[in-house]
């Protein structure tokens, strides 16, 4: 008891460049209501109320998949058992997470660990520890007692890891974004690193397109095959391959190389309702198949960057958010790859390469000024060189963090 009163006598505080004593830092599980869950949600607006690049999640989109209503019915965390925390100085909220298990996951990768997601804390050592010892405390309930994150609860995309490099410009689509200090409070806090995850960037797409179409139109003749627009008249037919290509890369062991390993790969059914999801969203003409001899090989899929749009209406699309929406959508100017994977027989075969020769071609006549593609796991080399190769190196770098041995391991 000494030794936690004498830390938090001499802790202190950084927010908003203002220093002060913490008094005493009480953290707790929050009720699934929705007075609470938009207090755990609304937190983020005080850390980033003065940060030009952060990017504002819709709320109440937020708010129905914490609750599982509403379109979001699926629910971003409804695949385990899990549970928001938050830490306060007195009355004044100090920090946040959010802790669960992905039960079919760790049945998968035969691994026995919790997840952690939606990560917010002020500058302060003392908060950071109160929130993840409580997901600890809880995870330990369940038996538990290594945690990774932070991550998306069933999504191996969206929100994956901390961003531990190029804090000078806005995250494009779904991608984290967060505070410098970050990094070194969770190192302080004895995690340490899982795995990165990479992005790549050129705002010279002719350039970017003339070095990789030199290769691509080699590599498809040598190779023999081929890549085509989706055609969204037979949608089911198009996603069954792609499904094909993820069964595929998940059979060889590739699982870990492309990321999988941190959410379950898409099946039909998930695959799908994420395309129709996501339909008002996508550009038709940024979504490709490989095949050789009529046998799907390599997926790769581009969206354009909403986060021009997300940035300017602030988390409410409604009353006048929509009409900015609609606004700021017809001068969206870059784009981020979203998805590529090939089979393994294909790999080093420059069928990346060849697709996203496509993607910049269709991005240049379209008016798309800059490109992103993200996030490519360190280990996934052929997808790496593909960019590398062309001069482009990781211009953001995101870090997924552990605490505690992996069963795995």
């Amino acid at each position: 008891m000494r030794k936690i009163l004498e830390v938090l006598e001499n802790s202190r505080i950084i927010h908003n460049n203002q220093v002060r004593e913490v008094q005493l830092i009480e953290a707790r599980e929050l009720k699934k209501n929705k007075q609470e869950l938009l207090e755990f949600i609304n937190f983020a607006w005080e850390i980033y109320k003065n940060d030009p690049h952060w990017v504002p999640p819709l709320k109440n989109d937020l708010l129905s998949s914490f609750l599982n209503t509403g379109n979001n019915s699926n629910g971003k965390i409804n695949c385990g058992p899990h549970a928001f925390f938050m830490a306060w100085e007195n009355d004044t909220p100090l920090g946040r997470v959010l802790v669960g298990i992905n039960q079919e996951k760790n049945i998968r990768i035969r691994d026995n660990v919790g997840y952690f997601g939606y990560l917010e804390v002020v500058n302060s050592q003392p908060a950071l520890e109160a929130i993840m010892d409580k997901a600890l405390e809880w995870l330990k309930g369940y038996g538990i007692d290594c945690i990774v994150g932070p991550l998306c609860p069933d999504d191996d995309v969206e929100g994956r890891g901390v961003l531990i490099k190029g804090f000078d410009s806005p995250p494009i689509l779904m991608n984290p974004y967060n505070p410098p200090y970050y990094q070194t409070l969770l190192k302080n806090a004895g995690f340490t690193k899982d795995m990165d995850f990479y992005a790549y960037y050129s705002n010279e797409l002719g350039k970017l397109k003339g070095k990789i179409e030199r290769l691509a139109d080699y590599a498809m003749k040598k190779f023999n095959f081929t890549v085509e627009k989706v055609n969204f008249k037979k949608l089911d037919a198009e996603i069954k391959d792609a499904c094909q290509i993820f069964e595929k890369i998940i059979k060889a062991g590739n699982e870990v190389d492309n990321g999988f390993e941190y959410s379950n790969p898409p099946t039909f059914e998930s695959f799908f309702e994420e395309m129709k999801k996501y339909l008002p969203f996508l550009d038709k003409d940024l979504i490709y198949i490989a095949r050789s001899e009529g046998k799907p090989i390599g997926f790769v899929l581009a969206i354009p960057d909403y986060n021009q749009v997300l940035k300017k209406i602030n988390g409410k699309l409604f009353p006048f958010g929509l009409f900015k929406y609609l606004w700021y959508k017809q001068k969206i100017n870059g784009i981020r790859g979203f998805a590529q994977f090939v089979i393994p027989e294909f790999q080093n075969k420059a069928v990346n390469g060849a697709m996203f020769k496509h993607i910049i071609e269709v991005s240049e006549k379209k008016g798309y000024d800059y490109f992103e593609a993200s996030t490519i796991c360190e280990h996934n080399l052929p997808s790496r060189r593909t960019f590398e190769n062309e001069g482009l190196s990781p211009y953001k770098i995101y870090r997924v963090y552990r605490k505690g041995n992996r069963k795995s391991n």
